[in-house]
């Protein structure tokens, strides 16, 4: 049997090397630009904008679940008119799309998988899915497109809305000011969620989170709560000792896989470790602990 060969998409010709690297996906895929976005208008079509970029791990998982997968490119190819972006080339659209996906369930990631109208406003965000649940998402859209195409005008609406609120800044009064009460409570509830075994946060994946450590650092020492304070040096401690930590290359990965930080996902982020620096530093200025010897994994990153 003579096997046939794959045709490329419309990605074949682009300069990224991650759009390049679904150019002979069945997906039909498209670049962000005017023949995509005229071809859903014409089409009457919504859209799957997908971003991504060439380190992200479940953005290659995703790839081989459902983007190689004919069933799927089927009912993307049919319904569709799918776009591929990848995230550091194209920042501002990742910006947008990434709101959205906070608007409507509190988080985000790569990759970034959007259906939204063939003018482009969003009707949905998420990140991973299996092969099932994007089926499953893909055809509930499709459906709804030609039984209920004004509950899609809703949707973008109200996605919009939630967009909006994220970027309003609210005017504090003197009432509105934190209060010890509050600084309480709001550690109380996140007491929960604390592992004093591995430090982080329970169960995996963790991710070092250098703003959260941070406050808790600063809260710990403000309201002499040893109990913080012995949390944020256990997760600094189990982090720097951990394989989520260059030792020869230097500075931290994004995150670890499993629950005791011993296996990266090999990707560091710039906003990570320059936190993590100043994270580091200060929890040996506030507890004139071990803390400088830590600093050791930044030494080829800093000099």
């Amino acid at each position: 049997m003579y096997m046939t060969e794959k045709k490329p998409n419309h990605l074949l010709n682009q300069n990224s090397p991650y759009l390049i690297q679904h150019a002979y996906n069945p997906v039909d895929w498209y670049p962000w630009g005017n023949e995509a976005l005229n071809a859903a208008r014409e089409q009457n079509k919504l859209l799957v904008i997908s971003i991504g970029y060439a380190a992200c791990h479940w953005c290659h998982v995703m790839e081989h679940e459902s983007f190689e997968d004919e069933e799927v490119a089927t009912v993307m190819n049919h319904a569709f008119i799918s776009i591929k972006v990848d995230r550091e080339e194209r920042p501002d659209i990742d910006h947008i799309y990434m709101a959205a996906a906070y608007a409507t369930s509190g988080r985000g990631g790569w990759p970034l998988n959007v259906i939204a109208l063939a003018d482009q406003r969003p009707l949905f965000a998420g990140t991973y899915y299996s092969k099932r649940d994007w089926i499953h998402i893909l055809k509930y859209f499709t459906d709804l497109q030609h039984s209920n195409p004004a509950e899609l005008l809703h949707y973008a609406s109200e996605i919009g809305e939630g967009m909006q609120r994220q970027h309003q800044i609210p005017v504090k009064t003197g009432d509105d000011l934190l209060s010890a009460e509050i600084l309480h409570s709001v550690y109380s509830i996140w007491f929960q969620d604390l592992d004093f075994i591995n430090g982080g946060t329970h169960g995996a994946p963790k991710f070092p989170m250098p703003a959260n450590l941070d406050y808790l650092l600063k809260y710990g020492s403000l309201y002499q709560n040893k109990k913080a304070v012995s949390y944020v040096e256990l997760t600094l401690e189990k982090m720097a000792m951990g394989g989520i930590c260059d030792q020869l290359g230097g500075g931290f990965s994004r995150y670890s896989v499993d629950a005791a930080w011993r296996v990266p996902h090999f990707e560091k982020m710039l906003y990570d470790n320059a936190q993590l620096i100043s994270l580091y530093s200060r929890a040996y200025t506030n507890t004139k602990s071990y803390y400088h010897k830590l600093l050791i994994p930044f030494g080829q990153v800093i000099f």
